[in-house]
C-alpha cells in the first residue's frame, strides 16, 4: 500500500512484509494499542530458519521452489485463450439492387453455385436457418459424389505435386480463365477412382506411384526432346528441384543431426520483443529440438528464413497452389555461405572423416552420404586435391550445391 508523507525519489510504496493486520471500526488509544500489540506473536523467516536443520532448510527450499513454479504454471493457464466459433443466428440475407449495400431487396436462403451443371444449387433451407445447418448443407454440396469438380480439384493437386505439374497448369482455376487439360481423359478418370475409393487419397496416390507414367526415367531422349521440349505428353520423369524446407531436411539428415521427433508442439527459432508492436529476432540455433524437419517450424510472416526464402519457400500468409521454381545467385551464394549451411558442412565433414584416415576414403564417404554413390573416377582426383586444399567442410559445400543434391530425378 501507499506510506504516508514523500520520501526522496517520490517512492511511497511499502517495500517490507505484512505479517498480520487487523481492522477496528474505531480509533485506539494508546493504552489498547499496547495491549494489542501483547497479543502478537510473531516469529519471523530469519528465525525460523536459525532454528531449523539443514536437512529442513534444504527440504523448505525444495517446497518453495515448486510452490513458486507452480504459481509460475498457474499464472500461465489463467492467459491462455481459447478461440472457438460460438453459434449464432445469421442476418437475414437480402438481394442487393445494383449491388448497393443501402438497396435490399427480396430476402433469400443460402444456395450453392448454379454455374456447377448436375448439381442442383438448392440446399432446401429456409430463409431463417441456423449457421451450423447451413455450414453442413455446404459441406455434403462441395463433396457431393455429383460434383463434377471437386474430386477433380483434388486429383489434379496430387498430380501437380507428383510430377511437378497438374494436368490443369492452373490448380487454383478450374474456369474459363484458366488453362485446359493436357489430359482430360486421365483427369476424369482419377477423379472417378477417388470417388469409386470414398476419398481415400492413399489409394490416389498408390496409384500414381506405382504407374509406368510416374517410374520413367528422367534421362533425355533428343528425339523426344525435338517433339515435346516440354515434357507435356510424359515421355519421361521430369527432373525437380526440391521444396526449401526438404532441402533444409535432407541436410539434417545426410549429417546426421536430423531430429526424428514426430508430433507435439513447435519449435521457434526466433526470438521477440515488444516495442508497441511484436518484433521477431531469427536464430540459427544447434540444439536437437531446432533440428527437427521444417514441418515443424513455428511461422510467423515478419521473421522469414534466409535459406527457405532464397530457394522459393513462399510466404506464409498468402496462399500458394503452384509454388515458383527460380534460379538465381542468391540461391548457390545461400548453400555456399549461409550459417545453417556452414554448421551443416562441418556435421558432415566430421561424419565423413570418422574411421577414415585418407583423404580419398573421406571423399568417398562423403559422397556416399550426400549423393547415395561413390564418386567417379574424373571426380575422386580434382575432389581430393579441392580437400587437400580447402578442407572438407567446403567440399561439403560445394555437394550441398550441386543439381544431383537439390533435384529429384
Amino acid at each position: 500500500g501507499l506510506r504516508h508523507g514523500t520520501g526522496p525519489g517520490g517512492n511511497r510504496m511499502l517495500t517490507g512484509h505484512i505479517e498480520q493486520a487487523q481492522l477496528y471500526d474505531k480509533a485506539l488509544t494508546d493504552e489498547e494499542i499496547g495491549l494489542t500489540s501483547a497479543r502478537f506473536n510473531i516469529v519471523s523467516k530469519a528465525r525460523l530458519l536459525a532454528r531449523m536443520s539443514e536437512d529442513q532448510r534444504s527440504q523448505l527450499a525444495t517446497w518453495e521452489a515448486e510452490a513458486k513454479a507452480l504459481s509460475k504454471e498457474i499464472g500461465q493457464l489463467q492467459n491462455l485463450r481459447v478461440y472457438a466459433v460460438a453459434p449464432q443466428k445469421p442476418p437475414a440475407t437480402h438481394v442487393l439492387l445494383r449491388g448497393d449495400a443501402a438497396s435490399p431487396a427480396e430476402e433469400v436462403s443460402a444456395g450453392g453455385i448454379q454455374a456447377i451443371q448436375g448439381l442442383s444449387a438448392d440446399f432446401n433451407l429456409t430463409t431463417d436457418a441456423s449457421d451450423a445447418e447451413r455450414r453442413r448443407k455446404f459441406a455434403e454440396w462441395m463433396t457431393s459424389r455429383e460434383n463434377p469438380i471437386f474430386a477433380r480439384v483434388i486429383v489434379n493437386r496430387i498430380w501437380h505435386y507428383h510430377f511437378g505439374t497438374g494436368i490443369v497448369a492452373s490448380p487454383n482455376d478450374f474456369g474459363f480463365n484458366g488453362i485446359r487439360p493436357t489430359h482430360p481423359e486421365l483427369l476424369d478418370f482419377l477423379a472417378n477412382y477417388l470417388i469409386e475409393q470414398n476419398g481415400s487419397l492413399k489409394a490416389v496416390h498408390k496409384l500414381i506411384v506405382t504407374s509406368e507414367t510416374f517410374r520413367q526415367s528422367s534421362r533425355p531422349r533428343p528425339d523426344a526432346i525435338a517433339a515435346d521440349a516440354g515434357n507435356q505428353w510424359l515421355w519421361r520423369f521430369a527432373p525437380q528441384r526440391l521444396e526449401a524446407e526438404v532441402v533444409r531436411d535432407t541436410m539434417l539428415q545426410v549429417t546426421g543431426a536430423l531430429n526424428p521427433q514426430y508430433g507435439g508442439p513447435s519449435y521457434r527459432n526466433f526470438e521477440t520483443f515488444n516495442r508497441n508492436s511484436q518484433f521477431y529476432i531469427m536464430q540459427d540455433r544447434a540444439e536437437p529440438e531446432y533440428h527437427r524437419r521444417t514441418i515443424y517450424r513455428m511461422w510467423v510472416r515478419s521473421g522469414r528464413n534466409q535459406l527457405l526464402d532464397a530457394l522459393d519457400c513462399p510466404d506464409p500468409s498468402v496462399t500458394t497452389p503452384d509454388r515458383a521454381v527460380t534460379t538465381t545467385p542468391t540461391q548457390s551464394l545461400s548453400l555456399l555461405n549461409n550459417s545453417f549451411v556452414l554448421r551443416m558442412a562441418d556435421l558432415l565433414a566430421s561424419r565423413a572423416a570418422d574411421g577414415n584416415d585418407s583423404t580419398s576414403s573421406q571423399v568417398e564417404r562423403m559422397y556416399e552420404l550426400a549423393l547415395q554413390r561413390q564418386p567417379r573416377s574424373e571426380e575422386l582426383e580434382p575432389a581430393v586435391r579441392f580437400v587437400e586444399g580447402h578442407g572438407l567442410p567446403a567440399l561439403a559445400r560445394v555437394l550441398f550445391n550441386t543439381n544431383e543434391f537439390l533435384f529429384a530425378e
